[in-house]
This record gives structure tokens, C-alpha cells and sequence, in this order.
């Protein structure tokens, strides 16, 4: 039998946390915006962010690998009131990396994940020599008669 490559699984997601608790949201579009408008694919519930606070794109490197850039303001150019702040520091834009906490306005943030598992292919099971055995101590059962429950 011949093996299998491993192939890396890659996911991008983002902990968003607001005035109405906190949300997971896994990246795959090759863009997002961000913001308390009604429009905005990622919605911040907070009166304190713009309606359109924040663009995301998705970029690839030359290696194949995919991150995400995080613009101020949305898709035409107009940033938003508060700006961003990335790490403690006023941006712009940033190419995002596994960690990084962007603060949209008072008590409304989200961290930025990168997570990568390798995953072996499987392979349908239709080998008819293929058994499970069970170990007889795994089995649960009464001492003095040693019938199974």
C-alpha cells in the first residue's frame, strides 16, 4: 500500500468580542468588512464603531500560503472615526499575524487566530480482513458469575 501524503489544514479566524458577548469566525472570503453597519459581513454590536470600521483581505505569498490585512475604513478609502489599534499601536493597515489584538473602540476587540493541523487522508474501509479486536479487560463484568452486565 502505497502512503499517503499529509496535508496541512489551515484556518483563519477571528475572536470578536463586543457589547453582546463574544463570537468565533472562521476566514475563508476573500474579503471582509467590518463595522455596526446593517451592509457589513462581520458585525461589531457596539455604538462606539463605525459603520464601516474595517476591511479584511485575504493575500497570498509566493510560497502558496494565504494571511489576512486588516485596512482602516472600508472599501473606498474612508476610515473610520476611532481608527485602529493593533497591538497597543495606532495602524492604518496590517498584514495580520496568529495573536494580534485589534481594538475597534471601548470594550469592543478582536483577536486574530492562525491555526494549522496536519490531516492524514483517510481511506475507505473495505478490507474484509480488517477486525477490531476487544481486550477482555475493557469488558465490564460480575466477578463471581463472570457473566457480562
Amino acid at each position: 500500500m502505497a502512503g499517503k501524503s499529509v496535508r496541512p489544514q489551515r484556518e483563519h479566524f477571528l475572536i470578536i468580542e463586543d457589547d453582546k458577548g463574544r463570537q468565533e469566525i472562521i476566514l475563508c472570503e476573500p474579503e471582509y468588512t467590518m463595522g455596526r453597519g446593517p451592509d457589513c459581513t462581520i458585525r461589531l454590536r457596539s455604538q462606539f464603531v463605525s459603520r464601516c470600521h474595517a476591511t479584511l483581505y485575504r493575500r497570498v505569498r509566493q510560497d502558496g500560503t494565504s494571511y489576512y490585512r486588516i485596512v482602516d475604513g472600508d472599501t473606498e478609502g474612508k476610515r473610520s472615526v476611532n481608527g485602529l489599534l493593533v497591538n497597543g499601536t495606532k495602524q492604518t493597515a496590517r498584514d495580520l499575524q496568529h495573536g494580534d489584538e485589534v481594538v475597534f473602540g471601548p470594550q469592543v476587540f478582536a483577536i486574530y487566530q492562525f491555526r494549522q493541523q496536519d490531516k492524514f487522508p483517510t481511506l475507505p474501509n473495505n478490507d474484509p480482513f480488517d477486525i477490531t479486536l476487544i481486550d477482555p479487560a475493557m469488558m465490564d463484568y460480575d466477578d463471581d458469575t463472570r457473566e457480562y452486565d
